[in-house]
């Protein structure tokens, strides 16, 4: 539980529109697994309940949406500090290839331009 706190609702309600800063490449794949598992079993789940009753798939189907929504300005945000660990802007993010390259890549050591380095505490 406390994975998921740390991972997903931290984010979510903590740093949801926090484009300041750097995230570690473990703050960003928690999260992005976090949120595929929420998604992922709430599609199964209404899949489920669709044999059961069409309205019930239906009713979860629009859940699905109801959280792609809620996590869509986290996910941007989270990607934001992710590549600015690397040293890079925000529009890097919208390379597709290099995008998940610096997904990848370990972040900068140390101070750079868009904060302190979320590593130097360990």
């Amino acid at each position: 539980m406390e994975f998921l706190n740390k991972y997903f609702v931290e984010i979510c309600l903590k740093k949801f529109a926090d484009f300041r800063g750097r995230a570690r490449r473990k703050e960003y794949w928690m999260f992005t697994l976090c949120t595929v598992i929420l998604l992922v079993g709430i599609d199964v789940l209404g899949i489920i309940l669709s044999g059961l009753s069409p309205s019930l798939g239906d009713i979860f189907m629009v859940l699905v949406g109801i959280c792609i929504l809620i996590v869509i300005l986290p996910s941007i945000a989270i990607s934001v500090r992710r590549v600015h660990d690397c040293g890079k802007d925000w529009w890097y993010i919208l390379i597709p290839i290099y995008n998940l390259i610096l997904m990848f890549t370990e972040g900068n050591k140390g101070e750079n331009a868009y904060g302190a380095d979320p590593k130097a505490g360990e």
